[in-house]
């Protein structure tokens, strides 16, 4: 062998001795949508980053307060995306309202005008309505919520349109009906029927080949795009067959987002307010768009998750297990394509004690619902009754919601006490006020709590959360009483994760049981203090000026 030859040889023998040395990577903890820490927004409100687009069709009519557009956009989410804010609160799945082209026109001009800048008054579902941005734009925030391992939960519209105004003609008697309006007697009167006075309701029960609104023709001529549409439409229909029903239109048009941007679910508006063998053949059509998107784009699919849909079953709660009654029809809804339902229930028990809490859940989503989830909430934009208004237990708030099993919701604002009333608004509004990002630079206190500490809070809660599955899909056992300490334990498909959480504990040294959950010498770390400490005859001791203990096995 030759002294080169030697050398060689030698260098592969050290390189391949120093990789045997190198530590092991720890083991990603997987993605579990049971799991998953939604932030919700409405993106008119959150953040402007492009105040060019703040103003168009003329919505400049004085509107009545927090009724009008407000400037938040798709680029300010953006920025919040790549400055780390939803990264450093532990949020792995992002929703926000519906990004439809809305309606032109203003209503409600007894209160002052109101524009629909929430997004639920859709005109056009296949175009994004340029005052959150481009699409262009819209790909770009999936894009950078994707490379920081943030899902895409789109909010999604099929039961009615927009209001109609002088600007947004109605779609004709072969698409929507305008009445009767919705008593929820029966299930007639909440499916078939209109959610309020002038929102036409999509006739989602007909199966009766209809032509095109007339609106929507002449708005994709003048806009050039007529051609485009109908090859489109058509190549849709040759393929699956459908009738060219009113729902399947609305159907085509709200999976292109899937198929194009590779958006990661769906958070489904009203679902009760349609027949539920619809949202069967809207999961149908997303997942197969999901599926196509994953193909077209393999350096960018982040696992092997089926399409996530979440419905929005007005007054649903977890303790109905796997059935709503809907005007006197048993509906399961989980078993027409949605793998949770927003949980109405958890802002009713959050006054009670953590046990009760935490066990109720536990055991539901291990029985009942075994295989299925909750979104669970404690505010959101439409609930005029949420946990905690006038935000007087902000801290328990959070602990509540993000120590929950289930996945969470927190809703924009929640984690630097965002105000939730506000003087002189008229009904919703109150709750939509704009982000209060200014409060979280001086540590705005409300009620004795400083913003910026309770966003630190919620970020070591969330950021706890997302690394450890068990939090909210695990199965709940209390260890003790006195001090407030219990386990979480998840096993699935050949990963394991188990943490242990104390609660309302002394400041200073403070020493937990933490069972049979971590062996003794086992290093774990606290993930709100930092610190890490090994276990002991079954215990951990730590020294924190700090009321809470959140520890796994140090990775």
């Amino acid at each position: 062998m030759t002294i080169k030859n030697l050398l060689f040889a030698l260098a592969l023998i050290i390189l391949g001795a120093c990789a045997q040395n190198q530590p092991e990577k720890p083991e990603q903890a997987p993605f579990v949508w049971d799991n998953a820490n939604v932030y919700f927004l409405l993106t008119d409100r959150f953040s402007n980053g492009d105040s060019a687009n703040d103003v168009n069709f003329e919505r400049n009519g004085e509107a009545g307060l927090l009724r009008g557009f407000m400037g938040g956009d798709f680029r300010g989410i953006i920025n919040k995306i790549n400055q780390g804010y939803f990264s450093d609160l532990g949020v792995n799945a992002l929703w926000f309202s519906p990004v439809a082209e809305q309606i032109h026109g203003s209503v409600d001009e007894s209160t002052g005008n109101t524009y629909g800048f929430h997004g639920y008054w859709a005109k056009d579902w296949t175009r994004i309505d340029p005052n959150w941005g481009t699409e262009q734009e819209f790909a770009e925030l999936v894009d950078a919520a994707h490379a920081v391992g943030i899902r895409i939960v789109m909010d999604v519209v099929l039961n009615h349109t927009g209001p109609v105004t002088d600007k947004d003609p109605v779609y004709g008697s072969d698409w929507v009906r305008t009445g009767p309006p919705c008593t929820y007697q029966r299930y007639e009167s909440t499916v078939t029927c209109t959610l309020v006075e002038n929102l036409p309701d999509i006739k989602t029960e007909s199966d009766q080949d209809v032509d095109l609104p007339e609106v929507l023709l002449e708005k994709w001529q003048n806009e050039g795009r007529l051609e485009q549409e109908m090859e489109e439409l058509n190549a849709f229909f040759a393929e699956t067959a459908y009738p060219r029903a009113p729902r399947f239109y609305i159907i085509k048009w709200l999976t292109d987002f899937v198929r194009k941007y590779g958006v990661d679910g769906y958070r489904i508006d009203t679902a009760k307010h349609a027949e539920e063998s619809v949202w069967s053949e809207l999961y149908e059509q997303a997942s197969k768009a999901f599926e196509e998107w994953k193909t077209a784009n393999p350096d960018k699919v982040l696992d092997d998750n089926a399409f996530y849909a979440v419905g929005e079953v007005y007054g649903y709660g977890a303790s109905s297990g796997r059935n709503f009654d809907n005007g006197g029809v048993q509906v399961d809804y989980f078993a027409h394509g949605m793998h949770a339902l927003i949980n109405f229930e958890l802002k009713s028990d959050a006054n009670k004690d953590y046990e009760f809490i935490f066990s109720k859940y536990s055991n539901i989503l291990n029985n009942e619902l075994k295989g299925k989830s909750v979104l669970n909430y404690l505010s959101s934009h439409d609930d005029s009754h949420p946990f905690d208004m006038s935000r007087e237990k902000a801290y328990k708030a959070a602990n509540v919601l993000l120590l929950c099993p289930g996945a969470s919701q927190i809703y924009y604002g929640d984690e630097i006490n965002r105000t939730l009333i506000v003087e002189g608004t008229v009904g919703d509004a109150t709750l939509r006020s704009f982000m209060n990002w200014e409060d979280t630079n001086t540590n705005t206190v409300v009620n004795g709590v400083g913003s910026s500490d309770l966003l630190n809070h919620y970020q070591k809660l969330g950021q706890f959360r997302a690394a450890n599955p068990s939090v909210g899909a695990g199965v709940h056992t209390q260890i003790t009483a006195q001090p407030y300490v219990f386990k979480r334990e998840y096993a699935q498909n050949g990963y394991g994760n188990k943490v242990v959480v104390g609660m309302d504990l002394p400041r200073g040294v403070k020493t937990i049981s933490v069972g049979d959950v971590f062996e003794n010498g086992t290093t774990v770390k606290d993930y709100y203090s930092g610190k890490t400490g090994k276990v002991k005859d079954g215990e951990v001791t730590l020294q924190s000026d700090l009321d809470m203990m959140l520890l796994a096995a140090e990775r």
